[in-house]
C-alpha cells in the first residue's frame, strides 16, 4: 500500500546537523558505517548504511511510471525533508522520469526540472497536475479506437493486428488534438499512460511478453524472445488497459497545487531558472558509458512522433568526457543555487565497483565553487527489478546510492 503523505513534516535541519543525523541512523536496525575520502585535499566524511527502505510500490501510487535506471522516491524525500521547509524549490537538472519534481509537489515544495530528453516532460507534467478517473473514462469513450491508420508493419512483432490498430488509432487521435490546438491535462495523462503500457512483460501491458517495460528491445532483439518463446502477440484491450493503470496511479492520488517548471534542454544552459532560486538540487545524472537511453526508448519516441536520434541525450564513453559534462552542469547549478543550499548528486558506482562516480564527481563540484559537505552510501539488497534480468546483488548492474552532498558557501 503506497504511502500517505506525511501528517506532521519534518523541521528543516542545518546542513552542518545532517552527519551527525546520519552516524546516528538506527531505522534498519543497522549502525552506520563511517570512513574519509581525501580529494584534493579535501577531507570528505562519508557513511554508509540502509537509510531508505528497499521495498518495492512504498512511495505514492503517482511514481508507478518506469524509466530506466530512475532511483526511488525515497532517495529524494529522504534529502527534501531534512534539507528543505514547505514552500521552497527543488530542482532535477536531468529529471528523468519526474521523481524528484514529483516527490517534491508531494511534500508541498516547488518543483523544478530539467532534461534534454522531451520525453521527460511528457511523462512528469501530466501526474504534477492529474485528471479524475471519471475525466479519464469519459475520454477514452469519445476515441474512434476502431481507425484505421498506416503503421509501420514491423511492430507486429510487438502487438496483434488489432492492438496496433487501436494504438495507430490513439496516436492519430493526440496528434489531431495538438494540431487543433484541443490537447489538454486529459489527452496528456492518456498518452502517459499509454507511453507506460507499450511494451513490457504481463498481460497488463499491450505486447507480446517481453522486457520490463523501462526498455524497449529492437524489433530483431523482439523476433528473437518470440521464437524462443513460441509465442504470438495477444489481442489487447488498449482503452481497458489505460483505464486500469489509471485506477492504479490514482489509487491515492489527490490534486497537487504546484507551479512546477519543465524545460527541454541541456542542464548546463538554464536561463529560465534565476540566479540563486533553488533552495536544493537532488539529482542523478548520465552514468558513464552504462545506459543507452535512445534505444532504451525507441518506441516511445515513434509513439511521440519524435526522431530519437535527433535527441542530443548525453552518453560519455570515458571518464574525462563524463568529468567534462558534470563540469558544466555543476558551474550552472552553483548559478542558480541559493548561498547555503544544498546538491544530492547520486551517481552509483560501474565497472563492478570498480569505478566510484563519487570520486570523479567531487572535484568537479570544487572546481565550480562548491563545497563537498559528505558523501552517503544506500546500500541495500537488490529488489524486484534487478532479481527480473537474472543479476544476482553485489554482483553486476548498480549496488548502491553513492551521493554527494555539495554546498554553495
Amino acid at each position: 500500500m503506497p504511502a500517505a503523505l506525511p501528517t506532521s513534516p519534518r523541521e528543516r535541519i542545518a546542513v552542518s546537523d545532517l552527519a551527525a543525523e546520519l552516524l546516528a541512523f538506527r531505522d534498519f536496525g543497522e549502525q552506520t558505517l563511517a570512513s574519509f575520502l581525501t580529494i584534493n585535499g579535501h577531507e570528505v566524511p562519508v557513511f554508509t548504511n540502509e537509510f531508505w527502505t528497499s521495498k518495492q510500490r512504498a512511495a505514492h501510487s503517482l511514481h508507478e511510471v518506469s524509466y530506466r535506471a530512475c532511483f526511488k522516491p525515497q532517495l529524494p524525500s529522504f534529502f527534501i525533508e531534512r534539507l528543505t521547509s514547505e514552500g521552497d524549490s527543488v530542482y532535477d537538472p536531468f529529471m528523468g522520469r519526474g521523481t524528484t519534481l514529483l516527490e517534491s509537489a508531494l511534500l508541498n515544495r516547488v518543483p523544478l526540472g530539467c532534461d534534454v530528453n522531451p520525453l521527460s516532460a511528457t511523462l512528469i507534467a501530466p501526474r504534477l497536475h492529474p485528471p479524475s478517473l471519471a475525466q479519464v473514462a469519459e475520454r477514452l469513450q469519445h476515441i474512434d479506437f476502431s481507425l484505421r491508420t498506416a503503421q509501420p508493419d514491423d511492430l507486429l512483432t510487438f502487438y496483434h493486428p488489432d492492438t496496433l490498430r487501436q494504438i495507430g488509432a490513439l496516436r492519430h487521435h493526440l496528434a489531431v488534438r495538438q494540431s487543433d490546438g484541443d490537447f489538454d491535462r486529459v489527452d496528456a495523462w492518456i498518452r502517459m499512460v499509454a507511453l507506460n503500457r507499450l511494451t513490457g512483460h504481463s498481460a497488463g501491458f499491450f505486447s507480446v511478453y517481453t522486457l520490463p517495460p523501462n526498455q524497449a528491445v529492437s524489433v530483431t532483439s523482439q523476433q528473437r524472445i518470440n521464437e524462443r518463446l513460441q509465442q504470438t502477440p495477444p489481442t489487447r484491450d488498449v482503452p481497458a488497459l489505460i483505464l486500469k493503470k489509471t485506477r492504479q496511479l490514482l489509487k491515492n492520488a489527490h490534486q497537487l497545487a504546484c507551479r512546477a517548471k519543465l524545460l527541454t534542454r541541456t542542464s548546463d544552459d538554464t536561463p529560465e531558472i534565476p540566479d540563486s532560486s533553488v533552495d536544493l538540487v537532488v539529482t542523478s545524472p548520465p552514468f558513464l558509458n552504462v545506459v543507452d537511453y535512445a534505444a532504451d526508448n525507441w518506441l516511445r519516441c515513434w509513439f511521440l512522433g519524435i526522431d530519437a536520434t535527433t535527441v542530443p541525450i548525453t552518453v560519455p564513453r570515458k571518464l574525462n568526457e563524463w568529468q567534462t559534462v558534470m563540469s558544466a552542469t555543476f558551474c550552472e547549478l552553483h548559478r542558480v543555487l541559493r548561498p547555503g543550499g544544498c546538491i544530492a548528486f547520486e551517481v552509483g558506482e560501474i565497472n563492478g565497483g570498480k569505478l566510484r562516480l563519487e570520486e570523479a564527481a567531487i572535484p568537479c563540484g570544487i572546481a565550480a565553487g562548491l563545497k563537498p559537505v559528505l558523501v552517503l552510501i544506500n546500500a541495500q539488497a537488490f529488489t524486484k527489478t534487478a532479481n527480473c534480468w537474472g543479476v544476482s546483488n553485489n554482483s553486476l548492474g548498480t549496488n548502491t546510492n553513492r551521493v554527494v552532498l555539495f554546498e554553495k558557501p
